[in-house]
């Protein structure tokens, strides 16, 4: 009997393990893959990314689901989230469905703890579940705080900070639906055409076959599609929105010549094919800072009265000066204060586990798919073998 025969009266419950374990292992000890990004997520990333700083620009992420589709949408939340809260762009958040609220509350939350600055009705707002969809719709492509009037927490939206240069569409130019099912319907059918408001989607893996005919007509500015759309933005969000140049004191917000400084960096399409970016958006655990010689002495200048501390803590790699986060003791930390350790840890490049849930999902996906289809190889060759064998006789 050799190897294909075998196959074939293989106890299937030996597959379901082996397909368990590529499922599991991939989860519980993630490694680094290179996830190409694709132009849909490019172009709603860039979108998105084009309104940081800006008074006078929002986008509206619409959560039209429930808590059985959040293993897809919610990491696709989450990094949008991020990304506005890095780049300064203000954020409004609704849903049409009574089940999405807390599920708005927790992406929020998720997020918020890593931004201490980060504040409700001045970054921020939550709209919360509202019914009438389609008259909330239109409304808002009029005056948003007449329609909408309160927030979740029954503040008026016209004395909330965050309304500050949005009035409608013209300014809150992107609406980003989240859902299982028709996602962005409504904004397509209403919105984009009446007030030339931009809509995105983010999709589960099965529903993007239905929503690409949206995106070659122009009528979806981009697109996240299922956990792999989810992935592409986190890669993008740790690459530009994440990244902080040592050197530049983000403290200060505007330059000598007047220019808002801003966290983060643009869109760059040599940054993103550039090999040292693969760098910036590992999944497994950094604790080394790394910075040059100019760059390590650019970092010191910002925090004087540390210089000595930094010193004793820096070692030397390959001509560049190392820090690693781990070595820091409460006492250091507490010397150097919360704000350079937040800086410091920020340098090593490292990514909250919440950050990458769906670059390590994509993992377990990809290893589990490859395993599936070599058993399907090996089932099918053993198969014809058999087959052939029993012809013969």
């Amino acid at each position: 009997m050799n190897i294909f025969e075998r196959m074939q009266k293989l106890d299937r419950r030996w597959i379901y393990i082996v397909v368990a374990l590529a499922i599991i292992i991939p989860l519980m000890i993630p490694y680094d893959s290179d996830n190409v990004t694709t132009p849909p997520t490019e172009n709603l990333y860039q979108m998105i990314d084009s309104f940081a700083g800006r008074e006078d620009r929002a986008i509206l992420m619409s959560f039209y689901h429930d808590a059985a589709t959040m293993p897809e949408l919610f990491p696709m939340e989450v990094a949008i989230l991020r990304h506005c809260f890095e780049r300064n762009v203000k954020v409004f958040t609704l849903t049409w469905f009574p089940a999405g609220a807390p599920i708005i509350d927790y992406a929020i939350n998720s997020v918020k703890e890593e931004f201490p600055d980060i504040q409700s009705g001045v970054d921020y707002c939550n709209f919360g579940y509202k019914p009438q969809a389609f008259a909330m719709v239109l409304g808002m492509g009029d005056n948003i705080a007449n329609t909408m009037n309160t927030d979740a927490e029954g503040r008026k939206l016209e004395n909330l900070p965050i309304m500050k240069g949005i009035n409608n569409y013209s300014e809150m130019n992107l609406a980003i639906e989240f859902s299982g099912s028709s996602a962005g319907g409504m904004w397509i059918t209403y919105a984009r055409p009446k007030y030339g408001l931009n809509v995105a989607v983010g999709v589960t893996a099965v529903m993007a076959a239905d929503m690409y005919p949206y995106l070659q007509s122009g009528q979806l500015i981009g697109m996240l599609s299922g956990l792999k759309g989810a992935a592409e933005y986190e890669k993008l969000v740790d690459i530009f929105a994440a990244y902080r140049d040592p050197k530049i004191d983000y403290s200060i917000k505007v330059d000598e010549d007047g220019n808002q400084i801003l966290p983060g960096r643009p869109f760059g399409r040599e940054i993103l094919e550039d090999d040292s970016s693969k760098k910036l958006s590992l999944i497994t655990t950094q604790t080394k800072a790394k910075f040059s010689m100019d760059e390590f002495a650019a970092f010191s200048a910002k925090y004087p009265e540390n210089m000595a501390l930094l010193n004793s803590l820096r070692s030397l790699e390959d001509d560049m000066v190392i820090i690693d986060v781990t070595q820091i003791t409460p006492e250091q930390r507490s010397q150097m204060g919360e704000t350079m350790y937040r800086e410091l840890d920020r340098l090593t490049r490292n990514t909250l586990y919440k950050f990458k849930v769906a670059r390590i999902g994509m993992n377990a996906q990809s290893v589990a798919h490859i395993m599936i289809i070599v058993f399907i190889v090996l089932g099918n060759i053993g198969y014809f073998i058999q087959k052939a064998r029993q012809a013969k006789n």
